[in-house]
């Protein structure tokens, strides 16, 4: 693996102030997020699939889909459990694995055979629905493997604290690609990050890896942003995913 499953830490953190300002809608039967540019400060052609942690479409992640189209791209977010997400702060003994592998219903699993489709029939509404023909794509923590897994019809990635991305997902993602790191992280660890730079050393692609210090697991979406250097270490990371599309999607 080139970062561990999800654990606890994928579950906690702090919700944000904010009004998000874009808009509910439906992509096929899934709820979504969309979230666009001004006219004058769009990129024309270009999106944002925005693949979220096991929480899914809320507060938090709508506030950061406000703000990618705040720099020129609409910015959708799919809900990828089915109706499923969790509530942010699960307790220290809740089976998250369970989870993933059945559901919170037995029958609703948020394995690649249950996730797949989703991402895909999202990936078509934006190029059908909204003429899009440059498509990128951010994934935090769970939302991570599913940008690897869909290329290359996602043009571009980008990671934050991933999860679940295997060896074989993450070198076929022949793309450029953006990861940004926390410090302490057990899922996507020391170990593991060094060896995705490795894997994408070889794979001959446009890469990066920023290592954020005084940050863990989830810090791009669910700091504590009272914290000096997790409040900016979260806006790095949301610049540097930026920068990243405008140099490698535009």
């Amino acid at each position: 693996m080139a970062s561990n499953p999800p654990g606890t830490c994928c579950t906690v953190g702090v919700k944000h102030d904010g009004e998000p300002t874009g808009r509910d809608i439906k992509i096929g039967k899934w709820d979504a997020y969309l979230a666009e540019p001004k006219a004058e400060k769009a990129h024309q052609g270009a999106a944002l699939l925005y693949l979220p942690d096991v929480i899914g479409i809320w507060q938090n992640a709508k506030l950061m889909a406000d703000q990618y189209a705040a720099n020129g791209y609409m910015c959708v977010i799919v809900d990828l459990f089915n109706g499923d997400a969790l509530p942010i702060n699960r307790p220290a003994d809740f089976d998250i694995m369970s989870w993933l592998t059945k559901g919170s219903t037995g029958d609703n699993p948020h394995t690649p055979d249950g996730v797949d489709p989703i991402v895909s029939a999202a990936i078509k509404w934006l190029k059908t629905e909204k003429g899009v023909t440059k498509l990128g794509s951010v994934g935090y923590c769970f939302g991570a493997k599913y940008v690897a897994r869909h290329f290359p019809d996602i043009q571009v990635g980008y990671f934050a604290h991933p999860s679940f991305v295997s060896d074989e997902e993450l070198s076929g993602f022949k793309a450029p690609l953006s990861i940004a790191a926390a410090e302490t992280d057990s899922i996507f660890t020391p170990e593991l990050r060094h060896k995705s730079e490795v894997i994408l050393a070889k794979g001959g692609f446009p890469y990066q890896i920023t290592l954020y210090s005084q940050t863990a697991h989830g810090f791009s979406v669910r700091l504590e942003t009272s914290k000096k250097a997790e409040k900016l270490a979260k806006e790095q990371a949301f610049v540097q995913a930026v920068n990243w599309f405008d140099a490698w999607l535009l």
